[in-house]
């Protein structure tokens, strides 16, 4: 399990969503980027040094410090696309190999390099931006049909990560709720709405939204 590219965001228009510009056009770059944890939502800092998000209101924080996409999940989206993707372009900030991060579980950490150290809190919503970036009429719920939206992590730990750093899992939670399990939930799937409140570690904003769900599951 490691790292293949850490990609930081380019600045550009954004025609697709009603603010100024977006960062969703990540890139691959080269030697460590020093990662920490930026704070709350709404100042548009993410974890990565010399990136940051401009819907300041839907992304960014504490929360969504890092985002995290498999490479192996990409390879089957150029199949079904039948176009080259390559490494940060669905906007991720970690391409990975060898990690399960559609099964990883809420609160699970991973150690990435000598001492980083992330925390699994909750899948990727698709968006405006993302369907435009992508240019494919249909892929918000192409994407959500499909069921594989990574996962934002936490900094838990500050450090430097690079390619080709190694990922262990230093923590598994002893419940079953998975960052799939989350976003089948929220998006066709409600009856696994109860499930999910054996994650303690799901941000604040997203548990009392399943609390609130549960207890009026017609409201």
């Amino acid at each position: 399990m490691k790292l293949l590219s850490v990609n930081i965001g380019r600045p550009r228009p954004n025609p697709w969503k009603g603010i100024e510009a977006t960062g969703i056009d990540k890139r691959p770059v080269e030697g460590p980027v020093a990662v920490a944890a930026p704070g709350p939502k709404g100042t548009g800092a993410v974890g990565l040094a010399g990136d940051r998000v401009f819907d300041v209101q839907h992304h960014g924080g504490d929360d969504q410090a890092v985002y995290a996409y498999a490479r192996e999940d990409l390879d089957r989206w150029q199949e079904t696309m039948g176009r080259e993707l390559s490494n940060g372009v669905f906007g991720e900030n970690l391409t990975t190999v060898g990690v399960d991060v559609n099964g990883a579980r809420i609160g699970e950490r991973w150690r990435v390099g000598r001492g980083t150290v992330l925390e699994v809190s909750c899948p990727r919503t698709p968006c405006g931006t993302f369907e435009g970036w992508l240019r494919r009429e249909g892929w918000i719920k192409e994407f959500t049909r499909a069921a594989v939206p990574g996962a934002y992590l936490r900094v838990i730990e500050p450090g430097e990560i690079s390619a080709g750093d190694p990922v262990e899992i230093v923590h598994r939670p002893d419940h079953d709720v998975t960052i799939a399990v989350v976003f089948r939930a929220f998006f066709g799937e409600p009856e696994l709405l109860p499930r999910l409140l054996a994650a303690d570690a799901l941000p604040e904003d997203i548990a009392a939204l399943v609390r609130r769900r549960v207890a009026r599951p017609d409201g």
